[in-house]
């Protein structure tokens, strides 16, 4: 089955003018066409790479500015990559922010009908939907009243009933989870959840974190228009809350990258958050070992790896949870933590915690292994290094795809009669 969404290479850019540009045709005869020039060329999204499957629901969360709107925009055929591509496999419905299309001077009804044709809908399917799209969107008599009269609030439901009693293939909406009061926002993670088991893909932009990590299968986490994390909500999300929280109190002490020169006016930086966390414990050193104990960055596949990871606790942590990620290609392949495996502990000074695989049944290729200590409710990461430590697993012979390589064996019997 083909993925739903594919991304690769992806990059978009932004022209910043000079305050002096020329606004009118007679300004630019007078200064000339320098004035014209942009001053300098701003990357709002760079080098990003990701693949959703059909039926997922997949949340994107980032500060403001980090480009999420412009992804979901060119997700959507709004506007086009300047690097890179994008695949959509499918029918999109509800589109971008919920609001948009909606005519504030024509009443709920005819916006009921504008939004459902804009959405792919028949006026016959409109006519056979739009009882329960009223329903849904609890604006009852004010259903004949112009939709400037409305709330905020009552017109995002209005929009996002309509979007509800769609049949998309893809579903890409901005900010669904700041709908309405707590009961709508449970009625709208019903009908998302509902779009899932038909085979609906859904993408949510929102600044709604723990909702997130409620509704969502994986997580996209965007930062200075790069691809920080992709992966598991729980992990994504309390990376994504640790780095909030810890710019809050005070520098967010990280490993960053650039690949060209930052004086350079048309500087393209690839910036990528590699290790962040509150700190207040630290992995010190991390060892990958092979099943003689030599220090490896490759294997063979099906062979026993054993990670080692020293840290240090300046102050007495209770609890903490060890977790290790095998990933390739931002995709999980494994996942393991030590959440409800160990004692109850309170670790302080210099220690080590090991996690020995019997085998590594990964095919060819190259992973990465992500380690992390979190607080024992997951809300945050005292320390977490992703993509710092790569394994290549090398050829088996076997010819074997996919990602996993469970043992296995063929038999053959010949045909006999019986």
């Amino acid at each position: 089955m083909k993925d739903a969404i594919v991304v690769e290479g992806l990059g978009k850019k932004f022209y910043h003018f000079s305050k002096e540009r020329p606004a009118t045709v007679l300004e630019m005869l007078a200064r000339g066409l320098p004035g014209l020039r942009a001053e300098r060329v701003f990357w709002g999204l760079r080098d990003i790479n990701f693949r959703i499957a059909p039926g997922q629901i997949v949340g994107m969360i980032g500060e403001n500015g980090a480009g999420k709107s412009t992804l979901l925009q060119l997700l959507g055929g709004v506007g086009r990559a300047d690097e890179g591509k994008v695949e959509v496999n499918g029918r999109i419905g509800g589109f971008l922010d919920l609001k948009a299309g909606l005519r504030p001077d024509l009443t709920g009804r005819e916006n009921i009908y504008i939004s459902g044709v804009i959405s792919g809908l028949t006026r016959r399917e409109v006519d056979e939907r739009f009882e329960a799209i009223v329903d849904f969107a609890e604006i009852g008599e004010f259903i004949e009243s112009p939709l400037r009269t409305y709330s905020t609030g009552m017109q995002m439901r209005l929009a996002f009933a309509v979007a509800a009693h769609t049949s998309p293939d893809i579903l890409l909406i901005d900010e669904v989870l700041a709908v309405g009061d707590e009961a709508f926002r449970r009625k709208c993670f019903d009908r998302l959840e509902k779009f899932k088991e038909e085979g609906v893909t859904i993408v949510i932009v929102s600044h709604q974190v723990n909702q997130v990590r409620e509704l969502c299968d994986e997580v996209l986490w965007l930062h200075n228009g790069h691809l920080v994390a992709h992966g598991d909500p729980e992990m994504v999300v309390g990376q994504y809350a640790t780095e909030m929280s810890a710019t809050k109190k005070r520098r967010l002490r990280s490993v960053v990258t650039a690949e060209e020169d930052a004086d350079d006016p048309t500087f393209r930086a690839k910036k990528k958050v590699h290790r962040f966390g509150t700190q207040e414990m630290e992995i010190t050193d991390v060892l990958l070992r092979d099943e003689t104990g030599a220090l490896v960055q490759s294997l063979p596949a099906g062979q026993p790896l054993t990670i080692e990871v020293a840290y240090q606790a300046p102050k007495p942590i209770t609890n903490p949870i060890f977790n290790v990620v095998i990933t390739r290609d931002r995709q999980v392949c494994c996942a393991v933590n030590t959440n409800g495996e160990t004692e109850s502990m309170a670790l302080s000074g210099n220690g080590r915690f090991t996690l020995e695989f019997d085998r590594l049944d990964l095919v060819k290729g190259l992973y990465h292994v992500d380690v992390g200590i979190h607080a024992p409710d997951w809300s945050h990461a005292y320390d977490y290094h992703w993509h710092l430590y790569p394994l290549q697993i090398t050829a088996d012979g076997s010819g074997h795809k996919g990602v996993l390589r469970p043992p296995f064996r063929w038999r053959l019997d010949p045909a006999q009669e019986l």
